[in-house]
């Protein structure tokens, strides 16, 4: 226990730690708030405009891997990364980083699916 005084006893930041991360709270590289949030966020969003990891994954011209990678907590969103959602989504960063409603209600609607949870998709005529 790395962070366990010796009297047995977890401190005060180490309980608020706990309660805010769960079970990555004695993780050895645990995710920050900020990260959870944006994978939430991303999930949403996801949702909201019918779309799967692959398409998401070829929207940001990375494979389908790394979104499932980067969504587990298995690797980290970046800054281009955020960038890259922000322009396939059309909402602003800082939209992004302010939560999944919030960044849902931000969402242009020609890019929200015609039934949240559906897919959309292009049909040639």
């Amino acid at each position: 226990m790395p962070d366990t005084p010796a009297c047995g006893y977890e401190s005060s930041s180490q309980k608020v730690r706990a309660r805010h991360m769960g079970k990555f709270a004695n993780h050895p590289n645990p995710m920050s708030s900020s990260e959870t949030t944006l994978r939430v966020t991303v999930a949403a969003l996801m949702r909201a405009c019918g779309e799967n990891q692959t398409i998401l994954a070829q929207g940001l011209r990375i494979t389908q891997g790394q979104i499932s990678r980067k969504q587990r907590g298995q690797a980290a969103w970046s800054l281009g990364d955020i960038d890259a959602l922000s322009a396939h989504y059309g909402v602003p960063v800082p939209d992004l980083l302010a939560g999944p409603t919030h960044a849902v209600t931000k969402l242009p609607h020609v890019r929200r699916a015609a039934c949240i949870g559906g897919s959309q998709g292009v049909f040639a005529t």
